[in-house]
């Protein structure tokens, strides 16, 4: 059975991440390296640099939470998979495992969207160079937006694994 995972729309949301991503990971050492050569070589430094970082080290942050999603390589404890010997009970440990993961995750996701909203109507600036915090905070909801979304793919993956996993029961 073809995973969801592998459709069209997973993979162009997947290259458009992958191209943010590597854009932030060359911009991040380029400003650090910048403000290092300014401060110590050049005895010159720039004010808000620190401030400039803020916004590609969130959105990298956030990106980077929903890539390890989108790759299935969540942060969890495997303890219990080693000791499931059943095929049918191991499909529905991890399908319950998801659910309870898209659960909580709408959970953050309508709080983060929250945020969002808030942030959008209050239009804070940072301190210093008078940039809108928006653009920064904005990565905290569509993180946790793509995260729910690869999430939802890995559960339908999850459910066809136990659809599978109830027909070789079947079958035996």
């Amino acid at each position: 059975m073809k995973s969801i995972a592998d459709s069209a729309l997973c993979r162009t949301i997947s290259a458009v991440q992958n191209t943010i991503v590597l854009g932030l990971l060359v911009i991040i050492p380029v400003l650090v390296t910048v403000q290092v050569i300014l401060r110590y070589v050049l005895n010159l430094p720039l004010m808000g640099i620190e401030e400039i970082l803020l916004f590609p080290a969130i959105w990298l942050y956030f990106l980077g939470g929903s890539m390890a999603s989108r790759a299935q390589n969540h942060i969890d404890c495997g303890v219990l998979v080693l000791y499931i010997k059943k095929e049918k009970s191991l499909a529905l440990f991890k399908l319950v495992r998801m659910v309870i993961s898209v659960f909580f995750g709408c959970w953050a996701a309508y709080w983060a969207f929250w945020f969002f909203s808030y942030s959008l109507n209050k239009w804070k600036l940072s301190d210093l160079l008078y940039f809108p915090m928006f653009f920064a905070e904005s990565a905290l909801f569509i993180g946790i937006v793509l995260m729910v979304f690869f999430s939802v793919v890995e559960l339908i993956d999850r459910i066809n694994d136990y659809k599978l996993a109830l027909q070789h029961q079947k079958q035996k």
